[in-house]
């Protein structure tokens, strides 16, 4: 098995590097949970000014919605108790609800009312996490407040922070969800890349005639590949579609960010189309090898056998127990039977070779 973060896990900053005080982001109290010991559904909120610079958001500023250019995100963790009555209360409806909170789903994007639900997937960056294991990242996007929801910690939330430090914080809610697509592109790509290499060395290996190949490596990079393909292509499709509705709230520079997101995941699940295809051809050639060698190594009993037969058909009537075997009282029989053997054995090699069953 392969750690999904084995060699492309990002740094996340320390915890006195995070949010220096001279910053434009400020740290705020997230709200206390409702129940003792409970994890509190809010992981993150950020409000930005549309200008490239955020702060963060306390429990009481999550309701108002900004003004002018200005938006929000909050995100959710789906895990946590109290996750969808926060989502209710804070004006999400009902069908949007059920579907960040769905325990099965798959990238699509769907437009509803004045926003859009968009489900992308990324690679599960936890430290027990495989290759083919992914995480669903759900968004509900409008023009004032961006809602996502994951299962699992976001390194985006840290990667946003950093930018805003810097004043490069998303300027519109399609930027922000354009940056998330492409994020989650990068890091699948280290992904793919790992899986290129691996199937280069299981190439490199054929054609060098090694057949001793760990038996579950191959069949681990076709499955890591396909389960990635899985969502890879329906992900290109929720983000296609959601660069081509009309959305107020969805600029130009905001489809041309969703476009190259777009762009990105199709060379993807190109690449994992080639890998699969790579590792099929490996796993042909693999057969071929072993069928030819099984059948070299039948060739070569098959001429054994064909020449002892005879041969053994000779001895058995000369050997057999009853009256009447010529040379049975004769001195010169038995060095003559040899003789007999070895001349029908130098036949049939003679034979063998002419047919060509010795060019093994």
């Amino acid at each position: 098995m392969i750690p999904a973060n084995a060699a492309y896990r990002p740094a996340r900053p320390k915890a006195e590097d995070q949010v220096p005080d001279t910053m434009t982001v400020e740290a705020t109290a997230m709200p206390e949970p409702d129940t003792a010991g409970a994890t509190p559904p809010v992981v993150a909120a950020f409000a930005f000014d549309g200008e490239g610079r955020a702060r963060r958001l306390g429990a009481a500023d999550l309701l108002d919605l900004p003004a002018g250019g200005a938006f929000c995100w909050v995100h959710v963790d789906l895990t946590a108790e109290g996750a969808e009555d926060w989502l209710l209360r804070h004006g999400i409806d009902g069908f949007v609800c059920s579907v960040l909170l769905a325990p099965e789903t798959r990238p699509r994007c769907t437009m509803h009312g004045e926003g859009a639900l968009l489900i992308l997937r990324g690679i599960d960056m936890g430290p027990d996490a495989e290759v083919g294991d992914m995480v669903a990242l759900r968004l509900w996007i409008s023009s004032k407040r961006v809602v996502s929801v994951s299962a699992r910690p976001m390194v985006l939330i840290h990667e946003i922070e950093e930018a805003a430090q810097r004043h490069h914080a998303p300027v519109s809610p399609g930027d922000l969800v354009g940056r998330l697509a492409i994020r989650l592109s990068d890091v699948v790509a280290p992904v793919v890349g790992l899986l290129n290499e691996q199937i280069d060395d299981l190439e490199e290996d054929v054609l060098d005639d090694d057949l001793d190949l760990e038996r579950g490596q191959l069949a681990q990079i076709r499955r890591s590949s396909i389960m990635l393909r899985r969502y890879m292509f329906p992900q290109r499709d929720a983000l296609v579609t959601l660069e081509i509705e009309e959305a107020d709230w969805l600029g130009t520079r905001d489809r041309h960010r969703l476009r190259e997101a777009a762009e990105a995941v199709t060379r993807l699940s190109e690449e994992l189309d080639a890998i699969r295809d790579r590792a099929q051809i490996v796993h042909d050639q693999i057969m071929d090898r072993r069928s030819e060698t099984m059948n070299r190594q039948m060739l070569i009993l098959s001429v054994i056998s064909g020449i002892f037969l005879p041969l053994g058909l000779v001895a058995g009537v000369l050997g057999m127990n009853v009256g009447g075997i010529p040379g049975e009282h004769s001195g010169w029989a038995f060095p003559a039977t040899l003789g007999l053997l070895a001349v029908i054995a130098a036949f049939q090699v003679w034979l063998f070779r002419r047919m060509g069953l010795f060019r093994l």
